[in-house]
């Protein structure tokens, strides 16, 4: 199966990638979240001093933890379904129970029989009493909306049939959760360096005279087009793709407007600076790019350097940011050094990047949101970990004298934080697309 991966995932902006078929796509989640469930998952346990830990979901309001442990073959949660994990670190076992009438998957065993009890929360009881664990985790928490999954009746359920003796036992799973959530495995980081690739020459693709014909082509029809390929290549899109313009004449805009309200289908035009904002889902992993192209006028055969300048000052506070990594050290520790030293160099930074992974906007330390630059209360006191992966989004304000005006230079990457420090999943961009490709 993994030999599958690599050689499927190949690809060329000039051709459609060879995309795994549902199938072959089942055979590698699957393959994946065997290793999470045996590898990852007693170490998170075991870091957290949680023995048993207790996910309840309901089909179609499935808990977001619980959406990502389901099988290949299981879209949605069935009935309500019950997933119990129990470890036993003097005997170093895992157990992976459910409290439903199926097993799911091949890794999660159906433990109620409904003939011998019928009622499910006594046969909750039943697996809790007979364990006796010594912490019971639950996914409710205040900062992380993904793993705040436990519904209002479900919680109230649990607890009145819970014996009085282990509800002084029960605790938020809030780090366990957001650890499984965050943390990444070696196979997961092979698919995922081919998933950025793709979406670079995706990307590629857009940022070309295939698509784009100065002087006719607009912003929409940019975007459109990157919604429709990632559709025709059978992939899906996690947010709406957005393609945007700075020229000489027109005032830089507010970062509300650029990021809420920016304008629709204007034509892009040579001399123009484009950006876009664009990302994939695929083999239940998420991408998150942004990136920049310049339009040739016609007497030019490079960008101006002072646009080259410019973006070179995007790739420095890139390199100040990801320097500042350190596993133990909180996001809003991160920023504001991050900060402070890009202002000493004389740059106008702004940081805003968040997890990335098995969801686009993912649960892990948020370092910084375009409209909280002092820190985030909750989300950024949470410290960063090894195998994690962020989009490392970013922008710093350039003033250019031959526009008379700032512009802002605004780049997304994917990158991913381990034991040997911080990189791109799959590089990054270091200069200027032009429109048309210069030979």
């Amino acid at each position: 199966m993994k030999k599958i991966i690599f050689v499927v995932l190949s690809f060329s902006y000039l051709s459609n990638a060879q995309i795994l078929s549902e199938r072959e796509r089942a055979g590698v989640i699957d393959m994946v979240l065997e290793e999470r469930f045996n590898t990852i998952l007693p170490q998170l346990m075991d870091r957290t001093e949680i023995d048993m830990w207790i996910l309840i979901s309901r089909e179609y309001n499935e808990d977001p933890v619980l959406r990502t442990m389901l099988p290949s073959t299981w879209l949605n949660a069935r009935r309500r379904t019950i997933l119990v994990f129990y470890r036993n670190k003097d005997k170093n076992t895992i157990e992976k129970l459910a409290v439903a009438r199926y097993n799911i998957g091949k890794y999660i065993d159906s433990a109620w029989d409904k003939e011998k009890q019928p009622d499910q929360w006594k046969a909750l009881v039943d697996i809790i009493t007979k364990r006796d664990p010594s912490v019971i985790g639950i996914n409710y928490s205040e900062n992380f909306g993904i793993v705040d999954g436990i519904v209002k009746t479900d919680y109230e359920a649990f607890m009145k049939v819970l014996p009085e003796a282990y509800k002084p036992k029960v605790i938020s799973a809030e780090k366990l959760a957001v650890g499984w959530i965050e943390t990444r495995t070696e196979q997961e980081m092979e698919i995922y360096k081919d998933l950025v690739k793709i979406t670079h020459d995706i990307i590629a693709e857009a940022f070309s005279t295939l698509v784009i014909q100065p002087g006719t082509t607009t912003t929409d029809d940019v975007v459109w087009w990157l919604r429709q390929k990632a559709t025709d290549m059978g992939l899906e899109t996690w947010f709406h793709p957005t393609v945007d313009i700075q020229r000489s004449g027109e005032v830089l805009q507010s970062h509300i407007t650029s990021f809420s309200d920016r304008p629709k289908d204007k034509i892009i035009r040579p001399g123009d600076l484009i950006h876009c904002d664009f990302g994939i889902t695929y083999l239940r992993l998420n991408t998150d790019c942004q990136q920049h192209a310049y339009i040739l006028k016609n007497n030019e055969t490079a960008p101006p350097d002072y646009l080259v300048k410019a973006f070179a000052a995007g790739n420095r506070v890139q390199d100040i940011f990801t320097s500042n990594f350190e596993t133990g050290k909180t996001g809003n520790e991160i920023l504001l050094k991050s900060l402070e030293q890009g202002k000493l160099e004389g740059l106008q930074p702004a940081i805003y990047t968040h997890p990335l992974g098995v969801y686009g906007h993912s649960a892990g330390s948020t370092i910084g949101m375009w409209d909280a630059q002092d820190g985030v209360p909750g989300t950024g006191d949470y410290p960063l970990y090894d195998n994690t992966v962020y989009a490392i989004e970013l922008n710093t304000t350039v003033t250019l004298p031959e526009w008379k005006k700032n512009i802002r230079i605004m780049l997304e990457e994917a990158g991913f934080w381990g034991k040997d420090g911080f990189r791109y999943v799959n590089e990054r961009q270091t200069e200027l697309i032009t429109i048309p490709k210069r030979e």
